[in-house]
C-alpha cells in the first residue's frame, strides 16, 4: 500500500508547518490563550486567505474537496503548533454536519462563510448525563407549527462562546437513550432564550454550556431528515476521531522532538543526560510509541476513506492507541525534563494536557476498550467488561 501523500497534500502540510514556525510560537499561542475570546480572528482570517477553511467542502461551494487524508494531514500540523483556534469545532465538526445533512439552500447559506472566516459554528450534542453515549439527549426540539421550541441545556460546547451558529442535537421523539427520535437543528446564538456560560479547559480551549428555555426556530432550520440526526451525528464523529487522533500524533511527535533535543543539552555529571543507556532506552520506548500510533492513524484513515467494513472497529482500535501511547509519551516527556516539565512556562505540560482532553473526547480509553471488545468478542466481552466494572 501506497502512503505516500500527494503533490497537493505536501504543499498543505508544508504550508501550515511554515506558518506555525515563523508566525505561531509558542509565546504568540500563550497570548491568544490569554485573551478574552480564547482565539486570533486576525489568525482564523490568515487561515482563510490560506485556503485552509475549504479543504473538506465540496467545490460547488468553493471548497477544496478534499478527504479524510487532506484533514488528517492538516490536524497533525495543528497540533505540532498546539494550534487553538477552533478549527476543530467550526470546519471538521460544524462543517461536516452541514456537508453531510445540509440542504442545497443550508449550504449556501452557512459554508461560504465558514470558507471566507466570516461564520464561526460549533456542534452542541453533550449533555451533563451523556459521558460518552451520543444518542443520551434530553435537549427537547417540540414542534409548534411551523417551527420548533428547544429547551434544554448542552455542556462543554467547544467553541461555544465564539461561535455565531450551533447546530443542536435534540430530542423530536422517543425516550431519553433511543437512536431514533434524535433531529439536527441550525441555532442563532444571538436568538432569544439562547444563555452561555464560558469558561476554559486545562488544555487551554474555551467551552461553553448552553441553556435554551423556549428557543424559537423555524422549519428551515432542521438538518437532515426529522428523527434522524443520530446516523448523521455518527457518521460525523467518525470523521472527527480520526482528525482529533491526527492532531493528537503531531503532539506526540514534537514532545518526542523537544525531549530528545533536552536530553543533548542538559548535563548531569559532567556529561548530556542523553549519553545515559538508560535514558536512551525510554526515548526508544516513547519512539516506538509514536509510530505505533501514527501506524494505527494511517491505517484508520485508509479505513474511512474506503468506508471498510471494519472501520468502526479501527476506529475504536485508533482511539485507545492513541489514549496509550500519548499517554506514555507525555508522562516520560514530563519525567525527563524533570520539574519544569509540569510548569506553565515550558510548553512541555501543554502539549500534555492538551493531549488529555484529546484522550477524553468521543470516549476515553476504557470505553473504546469495551466497543472493540463488544464488536471482536460479542456479547461475551461485553458483560465481562461490565461485571469487571462492577466489581471495580
Amino acid at each position: 500500500m501506497n502512503f505516500d501523500f500527494s503533490e497537493e497534500q505536501t504543499m498543505l502540510r508544508d504550508s501550515v508547518a511554515r506558518f506555525v514556525q515563523d508566525d505561531y510560537d509558542f509565546y504568540t499561542r500563550q497570548g491568544i490563550v490569554a485573551s478574552e475570546a480564547g482565539m486570533s480572528r486576525e489568525i482564523w482570517q490568515t487561515f482563510a486567505e490560506l485556503g485552509w477553511l475549504s479543504v473538506p467542502f465540496e467545490e460547488e461551494y468553493g471548497g477544496f474537496g478534499g478527504g479524510p487524508v487532506d484533514l488528517m494531514v492538516m490536524m497533525e500540523e495543528f497540533g505540532k503548533g498546539l494550534i487553538v483556534e477552533p478549527y476543530f469545532a467550526t470546519v471538521v465538526m460544524f462543517g461536516g454536519l452541514l456537508s453531510a445533512a445540509g440542504s442545497e439552500s443550508q449550504k449556501a447559506q452557512y459554508i461560504p462563510g465558514i470558507i471566507d472566516g466570516s461564520r464561526l459554528g460549533s456542534f452542541a450534542y453533550l449533555e451533563r448525563q451523556s459521558r460518552y453515549e451520543l444518542a443520551d439527549v434530553l435537549t427537547t426540539a417540540t414542534a409548534s407549527g411551523d417551527s420548533f421550541v428547544l429547551n434544554g441545556e448542552k455542556v462543554v460546547v467547544s467553541n461555544g462562546m465564539n461561535a455565531d451558529t450551533f447546530i443542536v442535537a435534540a430530542r423530536t421523539a422517543g425516550e431519553q437513550v433511543d437512536r431514533s427520535g434524535i433531529s439536527l437543528v441550525l441555532v442563532d446564538a444571538g436568538a432569544s432564550g439562547v444563555e452561555r456560560v464560558g469558561y476554559r479547559l486545562m488544555d487551554g480551549q474555551t467551552v461553553a454550556n448552553i441553556t435554551f428555555k423556549d428557543v424559537s426556530v423555524g422549519a428551515d432550520a432542521l438538518l437532515g431528515e426529522l428523527n434522524n440526526g443520530f446516523a448523521v451525528m455518527d457518521g460525523v464523529v467518525q470523521e472527527g476521531i480520526v482528525a482529533l487522533c491526527g492532531e493528537a500524533v503531531g503532539l506526540m511527535g514534537q514532545l518526542n522532538s523537544k525531549t530528545l533535543e533536552y536530553t543533548k543539552t542538559r548535563e548531569q555529571f559532567g556529561v548530556a543526560i542523553s549519553s545515559f543507556q538508560a535514558l536512551q532506552h525510554r526515548m526508544v520506548d516513547t519512539f516506538m510509541s509514536y509510530e505505533q500510533a501514527k501506524s494505527m492513524l494511517y491505517r484508520a484513515v485508509c479505513a474511512l476513506d474506503n468506508n471498510d467494513d471494519d472501520l468502526r472497529k479501527e476506529l475504536h482500535a485508533l482511539k485507545v492507541m492513541t489514549h496509550k501511547c500519548g499517554k506514555h509519551i507525555f508522562e516520560e516527556a514530563i519525567q525527563l525534563h524533570g520539574g519544569m516539565g509540569l510548569t506553565d512556562e515550558l510548553d512541555i505540560a501543554h502539549y500534555a494536557k492538551r493531549l488529555m482532553m484529546i484522550n477524553a473526547t468521543f470516549g476515553d480509553r476504557d470505553h473504546h476498550q469495551s466497543q472493540f471488545n463488544a464488536l471482536s468478542y460479542g456479547s461475551q466481552a461485553s458483560d465481562s467488561v461490565a461485571n469487571m466494572s462492577d466489581a471495580a
